[in-house]
């Protein structure tokens, strides 16, 4: 559990869950909710969960990258470069 942030017991979820949940924003990663001493579910800010959401999409994206590479398909760096730079480029007023 050393990954969590924080713990909150399920009676203390049920007990004072406006407070706890208040106490997320800002947060940077997950609480724990524990049963007997053990988790048993997540929380965490919005913020948060948009976060890792982002950088769980990123990391598929990037898998299958390496999928396409070894099967000898993609584009060529260059060229992703210059697609990269248009699209930026063209977002600015």
């Amino acid at each position: 559990m050393s990954w969590f942030l924080s713990t909150v017991s399920v009676g203390d979820l049920q007990r004072d869950a406006l407070s706890i949940v208040d106490g997320l924003k800002g947060s940077t990663g997950p609480t724990a909710v524990t049963e007997d001493q053990r988790p048993k579910a997540v929380l965490m800010s919005l913020e948060a969960f948009e976060r890792s959401e982002d950088e769980r999409r990123l990391l598929k994206r990037l898998a299958l990258g390496e999928v396409e590479i070894e099967a000898g398909e993609g584009y060529d760096l260059d060229e992703v470069l210059a697609e990269a730079d248009r699209v930026l480029h063209s977002s600015e007023p």
